[in-house]
Parts: C-alpha cells; structure tokens; sequence
C-alpha cells in the first residue's frame, strides 16, 4: 500500500441519507475519502479516473460505481462526472424490505471486488427515472412517512443494479443465480464463525466443489475468494473504526490465532494488520 498523503473522513450527513446531482465540468479530485457511507455513482458522459484502496479505475461512459463502508476512495485530477451520488448508511438500509437484503449482500459484501458495472441504454432510461424520483423525494418537504418512501426507492434501485449485475454474469441458470445469492447472502452472516466452502456448501444442500464452481459461473470468483473478501472487509473496518487490539480482532473473526490473522490479511492487502491501521492514526491531520 502507498503512503496517503491526505486522508478524510466522510461527512456526517441527516439520517444516514443522502443523494445529489452531478453536473459535467465540475473537477470531482479531492482528498481521499475513507467511507462510513456506501456508495452509488450513477454515472453517464463522464471521463476520468477513480482510485479505490489505491487500485485506479476508468470513468468512461454510462456505469455504476459501487464503494463500500470501510474503503478509501478518491476521483483523480481532471476527473469530470454527470450523474447521480447517492450515499446509505446500514442504519437507512434496514428500514427497506427484508426482501430486498439479499441484493445489498450480493452487490457490497465483497469489497475487493470493487463494483464497476457498465450500464446499457434501457437500463440507464429506467434508472435515471428512479434516481430522478429519489432526488424528487429527498429535496421534496419534511413529512412523517419521507424516510420510508426514500428507502423504498432505494430497494427498487438496489434490485434493478443486482438484476443488471446478474446479466453480466457467466451464470445464466436460474438455480445457479439463486444458489449464489443465498451463498452469499450466508457469508454475510455467518463468516465470524466459519471460512470453509464446506460448511456453507453443506447448508445449501450443494458440494463444496459446485458451489465454488458455480460461484466463478455467476461471479468470476470462486466461493473461497468470496469468503475471504468478506473477512477482509470488515478486518479493515475493525481496524479503521475502533480501538480493539489486532488480537482481540482475530478472535473476533474466528481465526485460531493472531499470527494466523496477520498472515491472511498480508497475503490479501500485502500489507500487515498494524502498518495498515497506522494509516488511518491522524485523520483529518
């Protein structure tokens, strides 16, 4: 990892919401950003880059770019976006339907994917018209069931970015697609206590030899790497957000010992467990 020269936290906004137009022209550089909020870039005719936990990403064209709670991000000098920003905390996300939860999993539970998923000419019709109506409804006056209705708009934008996300996808079967979204939706509350396919593979009713094929199907990552990315999701987030010692992270995580922690998370962000949350000593200094 790269030194950060300049690093800030998100702004604190209302109701852990928050959605705003993006207008062409306007120089999107700055600080990098460590994220308490997830994001949405809803973006079209825009050029650039963006950097997410020190990995550059084109901006070009019609696309979503999705960040997750727990990692850095910046646009790069020159950077220009038209679109939508909208940012959720999971305090917001629990007020939309249980139905929709396993949406947010599939999309944002594993942070080294670092969502950029190209949007085509309908589905970009389709969701400016709700990004639009959300914006509507957020700048719209206070009233007793706002908070409500923004969420529901939220579920419909979550469901239609997983539907476009899904026919990207090499799995087209409707059983494999489903499969991966439950095994997914598993990891995400269940990887404090176990990180063997087996066991998730035992709870689906698959082996673990299929289920890890057919996650690469679906996804482009095989069942393990999707485990692990959870695992050092939420490791970089304990490490960023609170105090606890890397020890007491480790038991927290349901490694057998804090060597073994360390070990995992150098081999997947090439850098150890102190040297990383050192990073993040003097925000804002």
């Amino acid at each position: 990892m790269s030194p950060i020269l300049k690093l800030i936290v998100d702004r604190e906004i209302k109701d852990s919401f928050a959605i705003r137009s993006l207008s062409l022209g306007e120089n999107q550089s700055g600080p990098i950003t460590r994220v308490t909020y997830n994001r949405i870039f809803f973006l079209h005719g825009s050029s650039g880059a963006l950097q997410i936990d020190n990995s550059n990403h084109p901006v070009s064209g019609n696309e979503l770019l999705l960040i997750a709670k727990g990692q850095v991000f910046n646009f790069m000098e020159g950077t220009s976006l038209s679109g939508f920003e909208l940012s959720f905390g999971d305090c917001f996300w629990e007020r939309s339907p249980a139905s929709a939860s396993n949406c947010k999993a599939v999309l944002y539970n594993n942070a080294i994917a670092n969502q950029r998923i190209p949007v085509e000419k309908k589905d970009r019709d389709e969701l400016d018209l709700v990004f639009n109506m959300l914006l509507n409804e957020f700048l719209s006056e206070e009233y007793p069931n706002k908070l409500d209705a923004m969420a529901a708009y939220l579920k419909v934008i979550m469901i239609k970015i997983a539907n476009i996300n899904a026919a990207l996808s090499k799995g087209y079967d409707t059983f494999e697609n489903k499969t991966y979204r439950n095994f997914v939706e598993l990891v995400s509350k269940n990887y404090r206590h176990t990180h063997e396919v087996g066991d998730f593979a035992r709870e689906l009713a698959v082996s673990a030899r299929k289920l890890s094929d057919l996650c690469k199907r679906c996804s482009g990552t095989g069942a393990k790497e999707i485990i692990n990315g959870q695992l050092v999701a939420e490791a970089k987030r304990s490490l960023q957000f609170s105090s606890k010692p890397v020890k007491e992270i480790a038991y927290d995580l349901s490694f057998a010992t804090p060597e073994q922690f360390s070990h995992f998370f150098k081999k997947n962000t090439s850098v150890a467990p102190h040297a990383y949350r050192s990073y993040f000593v003097n925000i804002g200094m």
